[in-house]
């Protein structure tokens, strides 16, 4: 098989690049471990900025997250038993969207269908050789080949493209993180219209939605813990202690219908181009959920290799394809501060004590009521310009 760009990764990323390269005339194939149903199944983030919206509508998958995303002009900081609203439509200008990461992925599936693109799923052994040459290949599933001009690797933190780069050719900078989050789906109404993060003497906890009768809620928990000595009576509880009153009595309870623990870290991988070969999204660089930055960053990286690409295909100019890993990963390094100083705000760090949380409640304090500082807030969440 013959193609210009080969992806490696099914997810938004993977199937965002390959959408806007085909709207362009840009020739692509996606290569996907795993099956369709397991990647539509796949539960994630759902904050989305305005420039991915508007990333999502110049692909020509933007009208379902028009219709049915709820757009948010902002988000409550709850401590001390209280409730502070950042104004993020008054502060900036700019709203948030809250549309799940699989409903993207359905949208992003049925356009390539519609497109007659070729997507591979349950691709099995996938080796990238090549990528230093003029000659990149893919082999997978023992046998088969696709050669390509490129390889754009799109396939998370523990996928085939990062891990195919020499060592001595990459920079990591990583942190994690001693605790993580217990997250929990319910088909219950959500507490509040807007997102609730909250810093309590017990931990972080956060109040989410994906729809008007979906609720995504999260507490902060140690990383020894299992999803199993969480049972859904015992994390209901938990929530409501850590919730303002107001918000713990409005709180709907129901069975989970999905529950996970997930860690937390910090991650960047320099630089992001090895010869052919750019990574984009998870496979180079984590977040913590903190900032709802991870699905965001994935899109700004698709942003600029897509716009590099197809400069390089349409007008034969490769200014873009040698400056996307500078370019991308300034806007990697700002959203990887923001995330790790809301990170910091508001959990508790056990070995920082008694000192380390009156540090925050004091920051917290000075946030509300400082409108330089809630602007300063206010434009990262929204999102730095692309």
């Amino acid at each position: 098989m013959r193609t210009q760009v080969a992806i490696i990764g099914a997810g938004p990323a993977g199937l965002l690049l390959g959408q806007l390269l085909h709207r362009a005339g840009v020739d692509n194939v996606i290569l996907e471990s795993r099956s369709q149903d397991y990647v539509l199944a796949r539960v994630r983030a759902g904050v989305l900025e305005s420039g991915t919206v508007a990333l999502l509508k110049r692909a020509g998958v933007g009208e379902r997250c028009k219709a049915e995303g709820l757009v948010h002009d902002g988000f409550d900081l709850a401590f001390g038993g209280a409730r502070h609203r950042i104004d993020l439509k008054r502060l900036t200008g700019r709203s948030v969207t809250v549309y799940g990461q699989t409903e993207i992925t359905k949208d992003l599936i049925q356009a390539r269908a519609e497109a007659g693109a070729e997507t591979i799923y349950e691709a099995r052994d996938v080796t990238l050789d090549g990528f230093d040459t003029e000659k990149p290949r893919i082999v997978f599933n023992g046998k088969e080949q696709v050669d390509c001009d490129f390889i754009a690797g799109c396939d998370g933190f523990h996928g085939v493209s990062r891990a195919s780069v020499p060592p001595e050719a990459v920079r990591l900078y990583e942190r994690v993180y001693p605790f993580g989050w217990l997250g929990v789906l319910s088909d219950t109404e959500p507490v509040s219209e807007e997102l609730i993060y909250v810093s309590h003497e017990r931990g972080f906890a956060l109040c989410s939605m994906r729809s008007r009768t979906r609720s995504r809620y999260y507490v902060q928990c140690p990383l020894s813990e299992q999803v199993d000595e969480w049972p859904d009576e015992r994390f209901w509880k938990e929530l409501t202690r850590r919730l303002p009153r107001e918000a713990a009595e409005r709180l709907q309870t129901g069975a989970a219908i999905e529950k996970s623990i997930a860690p937390l870290r910090s991650f960047v991988a320099e630089p992001l181009r090895f010869g052919r070969l750019f990574l984009a999204g998870d496979a180079g660089h984590i977040v913590p959920p903190t900032g709802a930055k991870g699905l965001n960053l994935a899109a700004s990286d698709v942003h600029y290799l897509a716009e590099a690409l197809i400069s390089h295909y349409l007008e034969r100019d490769k200014t873009g394809l040698d400056g996307y890993s500078a370019r991308a990963l300034a806007r990697v390094w700002k959203a990887e501060r923001f995330s790790w100083w809301m990170t910091k705000l508001l959990h508790r760090f056990p070995e920082e004590g008694d000192f380390g949380r009156r540090m925050q409640v004091a920051e917290l304090d000075y946030i509300v009521a400082s409108q330089a500082a809630q602007t300063a807030l206010a434009e990262n969440y929204v999102g730095l310009p692309l």
